[in-house]
């Protein structure tokens, strides 16, 4: 077997060798070859039911079928609702399937965020849960956006028999969802069918699969459009660099398959690679620890807030985690400390890694095998060119030995914005996709991030906006001015702290508008404080500048906030 670290070090010196080995491949026909060839294997253990890539396969194609006998086809958007459970799976490869593009909404959004992102995709049908905290969502939506269907499932006939009727009998009166409404049908329903249909023709370089939203380098979410090849391109890239290729192959899914990190990680190259996901709807510690034992896990994909939380579970002690072999750790720094002591707890290899929503998952992450260094994002994979371009003029290099925007190309980087032509003029120079990042890049091809040029804010892996944040505060009638930013935490990285200015003769308390707006954001945006302020800092030209709040907080510590502040 080739040397790992020879492998990985010739694949960022040479990336050209990589270049026309990820020929266009759409995800359906990954999807189908792996159902072929694996058959009978398990490829979903969801609270300890297994299905089989055969069951899952039949489930995508009853989906298709389903959706083209309610009038969706080729180009149609289809938007995803939902936590980490079978439907998503089924929905997901079977709606690609028929040519559908699928768009990604995260179980955290409001019913206004969530019906901003539908109008702006124009999305058709969307596949929920009647579960307490989505099914209410989704209606609101129904009622407020050009939606024309909903598809509700049930958590419980996902569950193994005993689990399933333990939760009919706690959760029996959610599954009422407006029986009488057209708009409405029940995805046992929607896949009551043979699943008999050819699956569509796809142009995998050009046809768009996902539509995932980001806030981009700055501003609104904006929809990422990427392509069969982008998605199926990254799965291969970040499958090529295992140095493990033919070992046993059980990953936990607890990362949302609805986040980028997820779907590239998690699902498509788990997919590609013919192994089991142990999937879990959302992070419990205990849980988790369970999982990894029950099933003996060899990968734990997580962000640093997860792999903190499973240290600080009590249950740790007494769990056998000798199975896991690889953590990838992404969506934001992992502290030194926290990587050694996983390590040390767990024996398994942490690896941290980057990537971007527009590079549909992964641009760089340090080897599984070989040399592993703390504190960067390691090397591009394979087929991905970087360069460092000057910080205030893209078209021109950084100058040498000095920091400059990191900038890269590779079968990974999206098509563009949907719908937003002038967005994508400004995050492409030359072909070359800018992060907003500022970097080095060391004698080994290592990259370190050291600044960053926009104002997103890494919330345990969830971007959130200040922008976002400030246009509710600015419904609230004593708020005059306001600015968010992100202050330090040791559990979630960061967390967004409000600076308001009040109007004249109002009298509310930072307490009184942190109880006003934290309700109306998604629970990863929510502020820890709202400080009020007799004045903000502003540019030369009267704009609301953040940088001068910054750096008070890093001149005094940051502000640490605790566990008990986690937004969930």
């Amino acid at each position: 077997m080739t040397d790992p670290e020879h492998a990985w070090r010739s694949a960022y010196q040479h990336p050209t060798q990589w270049d026309q080995g990820f020929p266009p491949l759409s995800l359906p026909a990954m999807f189908a070859a792996s159902a072929t060839r694996r058959g009978a294997a398990p490829m979903l253990d969801f609270m300890g039911r297994k299905y089989s890539y055969d069951e899952v396969a039949d489930g995508a194609r009853r989906v298709a079928k389903g959706l083209r006998a309610i009038g969706v086809g080729r180009g149609d958007r289809v938007g995803l609702f939902l936590p980490n459970v079978p439907h998503y799976v089924a929905a997901y490869y079977g709606a690609l399937s028929i040519g559908a593009i699928v768009v990604n909404f995260s179980p955290l959004y409001t019913a206004e965020e969530l019906a901003g992102q539908v109008m702006d995709s124009g999305t058709r049908v969307m596949f929920t849960l009647s579960a307490t905290a989505l099914l209410p969502t989704a209606l609101k939506v129904l009622e407020a956006s050009p939606l024309e269907r909903l598809v509700v499932g049930s958590i419980a006939g996902a569950l193994p028999p005993a689990k399933s009727l333990f939760y009919r009998l706690f959760r029996s009166g959610e599954t009422a969802a407006r029986p009488d409404d057209p708009r409405i049908i029940a995805f046992s329903e929607l896949i009551a069918n043979d699943g008999a249909g050819a699956p569509a023709e796809i142009d995998a370089e050009n046809d768009i699969a996902l539509i995932q939203y980001t806030g981009g380098t700055t501003g609104w979410p904006k929809g990422a459009m990427l392509t069969h090849q982008n998605l199926t391109a990254n799965a291969r890239q970040v499958q090529a660099i295992d140095p493990h290729p033919d070992a046993d192959d059980r990953i936990v899914g607890v990362l949302p398959f609805f986040h980028v990190f997820a779907n590239t990680c998690v699902l498509n190259r788990t997919v590609l690679r013919g192994g089991e996901i142990v999937m879990l709807p959302r992070f419990d510690a205990a849980g988790t620890l369970a999982a990894v034992a029950r099933t003996k896990a060899t990968a734990l994909p997580g962000v640093p807030t997860m792999y903190q939380a499973l240290l600080d579970n009590p249950k740790i002690g007494g769990t056998d985690l000798s199975s896991l072999r690889a953590c990838i750790s992404g969506g934001a720094p992992m502290p030194a400390e926290l990587k050694a002591r996983f390590e040390a707890r767990t024996g398994a290899t942490v690896v941290e890694g980057y990537g971007l929503t527009e590079s549909a998952g992964v641009v760089s992450t340090n080897p599984y095998e070989g040399l592993n260094k703390t504190g960067t994002i390691g090397q591009p994979i394979p087929a991905t060119h970087i360069r460092l371009v000057d910080k205030d003029d893209p078209t021109r290099p950084a100058p040498d030995g000095q920091p400059g925007e990191l900038v890269f190309r590779g079968p990974q980087v999206m098509k563009g914005y949907w719908n937003r032509p002038d967005d994508d003029a400004a995050v492409f120079v030359d072909g070359w996709l800018r992060t907003g990042d500022v970097a080095v890049i060391d004698d080994d091809g290592y990259i370190r991030i050291v600044d960053r040029l926009k104002d997103m804010i890494a919330v345990g892996g969830f971007k959130v906006f200040p922008s976002q944040i400030e246009a509710v505060l600015y419904r609230h009638p004593a708020v005059r001015e306001a600015l968010v930013i992100g202050i330090a935490d040791a559990y979630h990285g960061e967390m967004p702290k409000a600076f308001v200015t009040l109007t004249d003769s109002a009298t509310a308390t930072g307490e009184e508008l942190k109880t006003w707006l934290n309700p109306q954001l998604g629970k990863h945006e929510r502020v820890v404080a709202v400080e009020i302020r007799s004045a903000l800092p502003k540019t030369m030209v009267g704009k609301l500048s953040r940088k001068e709040l910054v750096a008070e907080e890093r001149a005094r510590g940051g502000e640490i906030v605790s566990k008990q502040d986690d937004p969930g």
